[in-house]
């Protein structure tokens, strides 16, 4: 049985949405979803099967104060507006049709690092609550985001441990893949200040996290070489921009732009996603 993986950014999966898109139109079904961050959290409208309804978001809302800025830090300690985007969005201005998603019967995996222990943990998609707490976890990136209390443990950003979560769909049982990335070929992630800073910060309470957030360039550097790896020997197809998209793009154009890209992407390989179920 064949896995779609969903890689974060931000921003970035906008690219992604794009990609699901094209599978919606195709009546292609993956059994198993797993991804972090914003990949996972726009990977949900695939499961609800809501076309373009991360686009819809982008266009409404993406330079709304409510969803991205400075002042949401007085509220919640976040530069996103974390129960606009999670509560108020979903629930009231673009719905979102929890009774498709319920209806999937296949697996959804988010993935979220535990801030205590650094070790990645995999929630069941399918016993998120309405307020989407487990999404909430999976994006909150260290300094933009506070950390997302959940039954008593702190989480943060799932793809600070798991950047491409390859290796859990292969521990589940799957053996071939659609991986999904947000970087063009030939990007290597390299030692960022900005968490150098956060680990610094945040090294006294969470100390683990605070190592893997030093190392994080070269855990997502061996993963992708991993995924390429895997694609040579035909058990995956990948599917990744050809330019780079801003985490933080503010233009609505160059982000429906990027989707579109994903979506011409998908159409050009998708005999290949569709051998991935024989």
């Amino acid at each position: 049985m064949p896995s779609l993986i969903l890689e974060g950014g931000t921003l970035r999966p906008i690219f992604s949405s794009g990609v699901m898109d094209a599978l919606l139109d195709h009546d292609i079904m993956f059994p198993y979803v797993i991804g972090v961050s914003a990949g996972i959290s726009n990977g949900v409208s695939y499961i609800s099967k809501q076309k373009q309804r991360n686009l819809q978001i982008m266009e409404q809302f993406r330079n709304d104060p409510r969803y991205l800025g400075f002042r949401n830090y007085l509220r919640n300690r976040s530069l996103f507006g974390l129960d606009f985007v999670f509560d108020e969005i979903p629930n009231k201005h673009i719905p979102f049709d929890i009774d498709t998603y319920q209806s999937y019967d296949g697996q959804v995996l988010v993935g979220v690092t535990n801030a205590h222990t650094g070790l990645t943990e995999y929630m069941d998609g399918m016993k998120a609550d309405r307020a989407w707490t487990m999404l909430r976890a999976s994006c909150a990136i260290p300094l933009y985001f506070p950390a997302i209390e959940i039954n008593g443990s702190s989480y943060y950003d799932g793809g600070i441990s798991d950047p491409i979560p390859i290796r859990k769909a292969i521990e589940d049982g799957h053996d071939k893949h659609l991986i999904v990335l947000t970087q063009p070929k030939g990007y290597t992630k390299t030692y960022s200040r900005a968490n150098g800073v956060a680990a610094k910060l945040l090294n006294r309470k969470y100390p683990k996290l605070a190592e893997l957030l030093l190392t994080r360039h070269t855990i997502y550097n061996e993963t992708v070489a991993f995924c390429e790896q895997l694609e040579e020997e035909g058990k995956a197809v990948i599917i990744r921009p050809q330019y780079k998209l801003e985490s933080f793009e503010k233009d609505y154009s160059k982000l429906k732009q990027s989707c579109e890209h994903g979506y011409q992407l998908a159409e050009e390989k998708i005999d290949h996603i569709r051998a991935l179920f024989q």
